[in-house]
């Protein structure tokens, strides 16, 4: 019996462990559309691999990274030749920068023109689609590309590339193939079940060099005040306990930088504070520094650095940042590692020197209690602005981020322990993290980038991620500003939501526009002229005739949606709106008026 190339392409992916693909569909994919209903007429209308339909490319890929961050695993996008390689827009910065595993695959014009192949141009779009080099379009974010050029190698060309997605540092892959090569006749004998995919694996994550385990440990051990910065590690859920019994065992302080993911737990008694570029908790102090796996620890322009003798150690998989026109720590060490590989080497070594040295318990013991302090401080700190009067009936942002943790917490059976958040409330982002105060490994994700509008179809992949891994959250939550929700294109991502079965709870910051320009403003021309003007004269809001928000999602996926524009109604509509979610089985968008820009 023949086959054609997209049959390989198709049962390679769901050989290789690919459960999901997220697809956008177009001319140059008609060999996958026949291959597909080939398997449904065959399997009493189902195929092996889960087809999601995606209105919009860049919702397909967000959603593809949702689910990979998720289940740990790489999912895969179809989208439609240059044009719709293109529409992966700031999706495809996102994946790059977040690390996450996926496989993109574009189907490319045909090459021949006056039928001499199957799959030749026969429709006026492919003259005007066919461009001389199509994957230059996203190769500088890319790990690998590569032509498919025949059915007979295409196993192999996905087996390679799904090895760069899936080694550190983990990214995003692309392969395209012409319409031709996809509709290319082939024997059976070309299935990728004469492929041993196990034969296949990602590298194995780098260890660090004992002597480098030695001088590090050994320099915790006699260090004052021993601080580590983390802001990836979470990506690994398994780094959480690890980071954790670290800290515990040898008093050393905890902070965050431009954190994407749960590192620690914000219960953690030596976990002293976050930052996003402001000032990082006790860097000033501290005399040994670990930073594990963070994009930016610090920012020197804002005079936010460690002290001159500071003895700082980087370990990270991709501690150059290659990716990266510029970036750099003054280091005394810097490694290529894996953060839980390393975790698990630092313990052992501190823990075998620790027994050849008996006086420095007592020392740990003090620098237990100097962090205990520094963390209830910081803590109490927080709690003091969520109950902060204010004369205005407007909620603050504070308000909303108290009434939505306490209500998730009286409301869903595990009292918020098996909440999916994601947060991508842009100029609010450090807000949400220290007013929601995750502690649970994985219950927390940031996009990871900066391409905004990846959280709508996040989180439907998040939710088809975590049905495929068997751990279904109970509740999932994502936070968003009005621009960025624009930025998602609410109308693909609500329609996704419901046509899948993947409700979520959508608390968006309505502040009239886009508050983050003005903040980037104000850090280079503090008191210039329009440091005093108002959004709408910058161009960067709204008002005054606002889009209707939740409107968008209820038309395109029969969301349910309320405005909250009174603080005194706030719980009350957070609580109805959580029900709808659990109970109904409904998106929920709600609209929450906050301070304007």
């Amino acid at each position: 019996m023949l086959i054609t190339t997209a049959t390989v392409i198709l049962k390679t992916l769901y050989q290789a462990g690919i459960t999901h693909v997220f697809v956008n569909w177009g001319n140059d994919h008609p060999s996958f559309l026949e291959e597909l209903e080939k398997q449904r007429v065959e399997n009493g209308g189902k195929t092996e691999l889960e087809i999601v339909t995606s209105p919009n490319e860049m919702v397909a890929l967000s959603a593809a990274q949702g689910y990979a961050q998720v289940t740990g695993n790489p999912a895969a996008v179809i989208v439609h030749v240059d044009v719709g390689t293109q529409a992966l827009a700031a999706a495809v910065h996102n994946v790059d920068r977040s690390r996450t595993p996926v496989l993109i695959f574009a189907g490319a014009s045909p090459f021949s023109g006056q039928g001499e192949l199957k799959g030749s141009k026969n429709e006026w779009p492919m003259w005007l689609q066919d461009i001389p080099d199509q994957a230059a379009i996203v190769r500088q974010y890319m790990r690998y590309t590569a032509q498919i050029q025949s059915g007979k190698t295409a196993a192999k060309v996905i087996m390679r590339a799904l090895q760069f997605a899936t080694s550190e540092p983990k990214g995003p892959v692309y392969l395209w193939a012409r319409r031709e090569v996809l509709a290319e006749e082939l024997d059976e004998s070309a299935l990728p079940s004469n492929l041993n995919i196990s034969r296949w694996p990602a590298i194995r994550p780098n260890a660090l060099d004992p002597d480098v385990v030695q001088t590090i440990s050994a320099n915790i051990l006699r260090a004052e005040f021993p601080l580590i910065i983390v802001g990836n590690t979470g990506r690994n859920k398994a780094t959480v306990p690890l980071l954790t019994q670290l800290s515990n065992d040898f008093g050393v302080a905890i902070t965050t930088s431009i954190a994407s993911a749960v590192c620690v737990s914000y219960s953690h008694p030596y976990f002293i504070g976050s930052s996003f570029g402001g000032k990082s908790p006790g860097l000033e102090i501290a005399d040994v520094i670990l930073v594990i796996d963070v994009e930016v620890p610090w920012i020197d322009a804002t005079g936010n650095v460690p002290k001159p003798s500071a003895q700082v150690f980087v370990l990270d998989p991709d501690p150059l940042k290659q990716g990266m026109g510029w970036s750099h720590v003054d280091a005394n060490i810097l490694c290529r590692a894996d953060p839980e590989v390393s975790f698990r080497q630092l313990l052992q070594t501190l823990h075998s020197l620790a027994l050849l040295d008996l006086q420095n318990p007592k020392q740990y013991t003090a620098r237990k209690q100097i962090l205990k302090d520094m963390h209830n401080q910081w803590i109490n700190s927080l709690i003091s602005l969520e109950i902060t009067t204010r004369d205005s009936i407007i909620p603050s942002t504070t308000d909303v981020f108290a009434a939505v943790r306490q209500a998730v917490s009286e409301l869903t059976p595990s009292r918020g322990r098996n909440t999916f958040w994601i947060n991508e409330a842009c100029s609010n982002l450090p807000a949400v993290w220290d007013h929601i105060r995750p502690d649970e490994p994985g219950s927390m994700v940031c996009c990871g980038g900066t391409g905004i509008g990846y959280c709508l179809g996040g989180a439907v992949g998040a939710q088809l991620g975590s049905r495929a891994s068997g751990s279904e959250y109970e509740l999932t939550i994502v936070v968003v500003g009005d621009g960025t929700f624009l930025f998602g294109v609410p109308s693909a991502a609500y329609w996704m939501a419901r046509r899948y079965s993947t409700p979520y709870l959508t608390v968006m910051l309505n502040n009239g526009g886009w508050a983050s320009p003005i903040h980037s403003m104000k850090g280079v021309y503090p008191s210039g002229h329009a440091s005093s003007a108002s959004g709408d004269r910058l161009t960067v809001g709204f008002g005054p005739d606002v889009p209707d928000y939740g409107g968008i999602a209820a038309a395109a996926g029969g969301a349910w949606t309320k405005k909250i524009q009174d603080k005194n109604s706030l719980k009350s509509i957070i609580e109805e709106g959580i029900r709808v979610v659990l109970n109904d089985r409904r998106a929920v968008v709600l609209d929450c008026f906050v301070d304007s820009i």
